[in-house]
Parts: C-alpha cells; structure tokens; sequence
C-alpha cells in the first residue's frame, strides 16, 4: 500500500530506476557526508551498495517523484538465498533466527540532508514499516542503530544508558562479533557499560541518541549487548531489535484500537489475533483503511488529514513489466 501526503509519498521502490535512486541517496548520505569507505566502481557511479541489495527491498518516500528517505529491508526469505543477514556481520543473532514468525531486518535507513527538519519524510518511513509489518505478519524487526565516528565515548550516556535499561530478554539477545573488527581497532572498544550506573544522567543520554534511536525507544524496542565499531563505514553501532507483539500500548492502541493487538504475531495462524491482522492486510476494504488511518493520523499528526491511501500491487506489477 502507498501513502500520500501531499506531495510525499511512501511505498517500495518499483523498479531499477527508483532503486538505482535509493543506491545514489545512500551514497550522498554514508559516503560523502558521513565518511563511509567506497570502492572506485561505487564512487564512479555516486553509489552506495553491497552484495545485501541484490535481494533486498527498499521503502522510500518520494517528493515530487525523487527519493528523498529510504530504509533496506531483507526478510528471512531473501537472507537465505544471500546466505544471511547483514547484521549478521557485526551480531550473533542466532537466537533471533530461531524464533516462531516471521523476521526482517531493517538497514541503511537515511533521509536526504535537506529534508531532515522536516520531520514528516521520517514519520512516512515509520508508517511505511508499520504497513509492512502488518501486511507481512513480522513478529520481530531488527537491525543496527549507529553514530559517525569510530570511537563510542562520544556517546557514553547514551550508550550506557541502552546496556542498564534497554537491553533484550536473553532468549533473544543479539551479541556484538568483536572479532570481526577491523584490523586494528581495540576489542575493548566493544563494551557497552562505558560508564558505571551512577554517572548516567537520562537528559545528557538522551541528548547525546540520534533521532533514530529516541524513535526506536518510543516504539518499545530493545537493545542487543555490545558496540560495533564499523570502521570502513566510519560509524559505531549498536543492535535494535523491535518484537512487534511489545510495540508500545500506546502505540498499539492508536493503531490498532487495542494495547495488546498485535500481541499474537509469533502465535499459530489459527489465533484470534492471526485473523484480525488478516483482515487488516485484506485491501481494498473499509476496516483496514480505518487502521492504517489511525496508524497515520498517530505518526503523521498534523499531515495526517492530507494522508490518501492506495493499494499500489497494480502498480507494481505494470512497473515490473
């Protein structure tokens, strides 16, 4: 399904030109104005990839019919024809993988530089995820959040502060591969507790979290043990993992009319939640567009009354063509 607002507009990408767009963002963003490593190819052609993009889908926003904010998404399907996740190159989430639904990993998410005080492009991605999710049944969204630079105590509140309060059950917990850095780089640098319990201060912390990781703590996700230090990528990161079943209640409640209406996403199909979400991902119909409208009017706030719905599989289908 697309939203619009006006004219913004969030959706998968369509075809290999919107894609090729998305790969020319990345590089504007991670390479030019954060300090990525590229190869000569990637510079040649102003893009920013890896061997995860051949199988991975892309959400965008379009303004004005140019890709202004995007998000890579590999679900459990197209990580087994690429032989894994890309996280999985920095976090062992071998118990992540062995949990009941479907999962999907959510990377390389960046707005265009002059669109980032307009918080709206960021707020459309959000519903666009919200939309995959429930057309998809996603019991848990995963990836990594990270800051510029190689060297995490710029960002020890913050830091510290995930490691006391945030960190996931162990069942699920995801672990930093300290020994996949690069040559070099200390793997003492991978500790999250930089600082002792006594010397956070939540204001300073959360001063010191990007836009990213403050969305991710409102949504009720938590936190995988240990900092990745991404040299090559000039960037530090740290594992977030989202089970949608504990997406915030108040959250749950403007979207889906209940606190705990998505708390059977990993249960068997046969669930009474199973089936309301069936109906939720069942378009054209009324209800669905209810939910999604309560979904958006909570995110989009004051854009929420220009927000138009379409199921774009038409759409789709004659770009794939």
């Amino acid at each position: 399904m697309a939203i619009k607002v006006r004219d913004y507009e969030v959706r998968m990408a369509r075809n290999r030109e919107e894609r090729k767009q998305v790969r020319q963002l990345r590089y504007d963003v991670f390479v030019e104005e954060e300090g990525a490593a590229a190869t000569e190819e990637q510079h040649a052609l102003r893009e920013e990839y890896d061997s995860y993009d051949r199988h991975a889908d892309y959400m965008v926003v379009l303004h004005a019919g140019r890709i202004v904010g995007t998000y890579r998404i590999i679900s459990r399907n197209a990580a087994e024809k690429m032989g894994g996740f890309y996280t999985e190159n920095e976090f062992d989430i071998s118990k992540i993988k062995k949990a009941r639904g479907n999962i999907a990993e959510m990377s390389r998410a960046c707005v265009a530089r002059e669109y980032r005080e307009n918080a709206l492009v960021m707020r459309m991605l959000w519903a666009g995820l919200g939309e995959y999710v429930v057309r998809h049944k996603i019991a848990i969204l995963f990836g990594v959040a990270s800051w510029v630079g190689k060297n995490p105590v710029a960002s020890a509140q913050a830091i510290s502060y995930l490691y006391y309060n945030h960190l996931s059950p162990l069942n699920l917990r995801a672990r930093v591969l300290s020994e996949n850095f690069a040559d070099g780089v200390n793997p003492k640098m991978s500790r999250m507790n930089i600082l002792p319990e006594v010397f956070i201060d939540k204001d300073m912390a959360t001063r010191e979290m990007t836009p990213l990781v403050k969305g991710y703590l409102r949504l009720g996700a938590s936190f995988g043990r240990g900092v990745f230090i991404d040299a090559p990528f000039n960037s530090y990161d740290v594992f977030v993992m989202l089970q949608t079943k504990n997406i915030a209640p108040a959250y749950q409640k403007h979207f889906l009319g209940k606190e705990n209406a998505l708390a059977g996403l990993d249960a068997d199909a046969s669930s009474g939640t199973m089936r309301t979400i069936g109906k939720i991902v069942s378009f054209p119909v009324t209800g669905p567009l209810k939910v999604m409208g309560a979904f958006v009017e909570f995110l989009l706030r004051e854009d929420a009354a220009d927000a138009e719905y379409r199921d774009d599989s038409k759409d789709e289908a004659e770009a794939e063509d």
